[in-house]
């Protein structure tokens, strides 16, 4: 593990990304306690400086109808780990090499569509996917992130009301290897004290 500050980590990342094919994809993925959604926010600053405008997009707005997800109930570990993400949509609307970029596609909370119109991709653009258990989907991205939190410190950290989750998040760690597979990983068991895994 290599300590780094979180304004070094969000400058080595923005740089790194600004190197990519044009346009970009990238993924960033943790755990909601890891915050993968702020590390996506934090990176479309200096992007857009280095002259490559985001589009940033959650993957908790490419969820799979209720009917479809909560099929086994609505605290199933493996249902949220196999049925929940809409990876067909991710691929076809937001990673696919289209010009245009689908900004949300499921409102879950009222369990339909948000009928969001497409965004333009500049040439020079990059999308940045954020969400939980997206590595080892077969995803495409030119660039992966995974921010890791030890079991312990998952637990910790995990809301309550969430906790029937920890079995679906020690499945992936066994099955998908997230930080293994990742091309950067980085552990936040602190985030205010991230270290770069080699």
């Amino acid at each position: 593990m290599r300590p780094i500050s979180r304004t070094a980590l969000v400058a080595a990342l923005a740089e790194r990304i600004a190197g990519l094919p044009r346009p970009a994809r990238v993924i960033v993925d943790g755990a909601p306690p890891a915050a993968p959604e702020r590390l996506a926010a934090e990176l479309a600053e200096p992007l857009c400086v280095l002259g490559r405008p985001v589009i940033n997009v959650s993957a908790w707005d490419f969820l799979r109808p209720a009917s479809l997800r909560l099929e086994y109930g609505h605290t199933d570990p493996d249902a949220f780990l196999d049925d929940w993400l809409d990876v067909k949509a991710l691929e076809r609307e937001v990673l696919g090499r289209g010009s245009d970029v689908l900004p949300r596609l499921w409102d879950r909370e009222r369990d339909r569509a948000f009928r969001a119109p497409y965004q333009a991709l500049p040439a020079a653009g990059v999308v940045i996917l954020d969400g939980t258990l997206l590595l080892g989907r077969g995803l495409p991205a030119d660039l992966t992130v995974h921010l890791w939190l030890s079991p312990a410190a998952l637990a910790r950290r995990t809301a309550q009301e969430e906790r029937w989750r920890l079995p679906a998040y020690a499945r992936y760690e066994r099955e998908s290897a997230p930080a293994a597979v990742a091309d950067v990983a980085v552990k936040v068991d602190d985030p205010r004290h991230p270290a770069l895994l080699d």
